[in-house]
């Protein structure tokens, strides 16, 4: 299963960001081995005026990801996560070696539905 998790940087041991549409990255994951297969460079929607959330989830929807880890994430990006069959589990902290490990460790609670007005800033 291929695993992307939004952080704020390049590394297993960086920190999980908590804006899925502003992540500063998204580390893909394999879920088999742990090991990175990619890392997305989210800069452009990162500093987009509108349209982040929407542009997120198309480019790890693109790189045929099966579950997003992250902090938050708004309607408009769940809405496209869900129509591409794409899991999410919100409320993920720590570094994202952590995420992922507590993910793959206990039953995950995936998201019914958005967390986030889709301008979350923090």
């Amino acid at each position: 299963m291929k695993i992307a998790i939004s952080a704020k940087g390049t590394e297993l041991d960086s920190t999980v960001d908590p804006r899925f549409g502003r992540a500063s990255y998204f580390i893909i994951v394999d879920s088999d081995s742990g090991r990175i297969l990619d890392v997305i460079d989210n800069s452009s929607g990162k500093e987009a005026p509108h349209g982040a959330g929407i542009n997120a989830a198309a480019l790890v929807a693109e790189r045929g990801v099966d579950v997003v880890l992250t902090g938050r994430v708004g309607p408009k990006a769940f809405s496209v996560l869900s129509a591409g069959g794409i899991k999410v589990v919100s409320e993920m902290e720590g570094t994202v070696k952590e995420a992922l490990e507590r993910f793959l460790n206990e039953k995950p609670q995936y998201s019914k539905g958005p967390d986030g007005d889709g301008h979350f800033s923090g």
